[in-house]
């Protein structure tokens, strides 16, 4: 569990780290970065995130999930500590589209071994509690980067060199989960293949699973790619963004804790819908100048709760709607698809920033966002119970 959630920190941190560091390379036009340099750095990495958990998915069923994940750890840790050395532009993009792939294959294999570990009824607590890691690494890295200042390159060398001292201890003490829980009862495990998640009844779950984790990561990488941007184009100053960035996630880690839990007692279906609905109507609500910042202060964290666990509980549900064999690539899937979303969310945000509307409409776009995560979550049919969805398939006899 404690590795798990320690390897789901980094993209938090990651993602946080590039966020805080765009002003600063924008301010001082570094290698004469401009907003689209910027956008072109940020949607490149988030592809590489895509489609290397789209990618993670299937090996780590076909082939365990112990080693795709320190693989990832390491091509991540390697190229975020390179990062700061690149010479140019273009290659600022390449090498964050490497360690996109990396990061991306981490958090899927991440949250399922922890589904593989939780209890029959505690897969949505188990998805969230993961997740406060993200959130974790994400205030790590505002930490930092208010105490860095316009030292942006800290927040790269120390993100890399977390992740390869970490290594070491996964190879040593993180354990296979998955071998041990498929082959419950000596029954063959059958092979998992991305058709099966349209077939059994699965099909319209599968579409709002992907479409709920599309219109979740949208807000989550928008907003934390962007906010202080946007908070900026409202009249804040930078150090107030930073600090709306840190109390944002300081919210998603309070709503995690919260979020989980109820979907667990309550049903997964109902809070997820209550979640996104609740940040659509915050959302707009921050389009609004506050004058006081401590009620700003508020608002933003409360949208944090609501915005970053709604986004979460679509995960949650993965581990409730397919059979044991398709956690691992209905994961990665709902995982990838998802990435589109937070490549779509940050690239028509920077648009936005670039033709100078970036506030209010990037509050309104993320609103419309949450409102469709809504709709989505409506198309899930009700999970089966947990002692069906874990056990495999039957083997049809020869």
């Amino acid at each position: 569990m404690a590795l798990c959630w320690t390897t789901v920190v980094f993209e938090g941190f990651d993602i946080v780290a590039l966020s805080a560091s765009i002003p600063h390379l924008l301010d001082s036009a570094y290698l004469g970065m401009t907003a689209l340099d910027a956008t072109s750095i940020a949607t490149f990495s988030l592809v590489g995130v895509g489609l290397g958990a789209v990618l993670i998915g299937p090996a780590s069923d076909k082939y365990g999930r112990r080693v795709p994940i320190l693989v990832c750890v390491l091509v991540f840790s390697i190229f975020t500590l390179v990062f700061p050395l690149m010479p140019n532009i273009a290659m600022l993009v390449v090498v964050r589209f490497i360690a996109g792939l990396a990061i991306g294959g981490c958090m899927p294999v991440a949250i399922t071994m922890m589904q593989e570990a939780a209890a029959d009824d505690a897969r949505a607590h188990s998805s969230t509690i993961t997740m406060t890691g993200y959130h974790v690494g994400a205030v790590l890295a505002s930490l930092l980067a208010i105490v860095a200042a316009g030292h942006w390159t800290w927040l790269f060398y120390s993100g890399g060199a977390l992740g390869l001292l970490l290594l070491p201890i996964m190879y040593f003490k993180l354990p296979e989960t998955h071998a041990a829980g498929l082959a419950a009862h000596g029954d063959p495990v059958p092979q998992a293949r991305i058709r099966d998640l349209f077939s059994g009844g699965t099909a319209r779950s599968t579409i709002g699973l992907w479409i709920g984790a599309f219109m979740g990561l949208l807000l989550v990488y928008g907003m934390n790619t962007w906010l202080p941007q946007l908070i900026r184009g409202a009249g804040y100053n930078v150090a107030d963004s930073l600090v709306l960035l840190l109390v944002l996630n300081v919210g998603a880690i309070a709503g995690l804790l919260l979020g989980g839990r109820i979907a667990d007692a309550r049903g997964i279906e109902g809070t997820t819908m209550f979640w996104f609905g609740s940040a659509a109507v915050l959302l707009v609500l921050l389009s609004i100048r506050m004058e006081n910042q401590w009620v700003l202060n508020l608002v933003v964290l409360v949208t944090g709760a609501f915005v970053f666990c709604a986004q979460v509980l679509i995960y949650g549900f993965v581990g409730y709607a397919y059979p044991r064999h398709l956690v691992g690539t209905g994961m990665g899937m709902v995982a990838g698809v998802g990435r589109l979303g937070a490549i779509v969310g940050p690239g028509l945000t920077g648009l936005l920033v670039a033709s100078g509307h970036a506030y209010p409409y990037g509050f309104y776009l993320f609103g419309a966002a949450a409102v469709l995560g809504l709709l989505a979550t409506s198309l899930i049919r009700k999970p089966v119970r947990a002692t069906e969805a874990v056990q495999p398939e039957p083997v049809a006899a020869q």
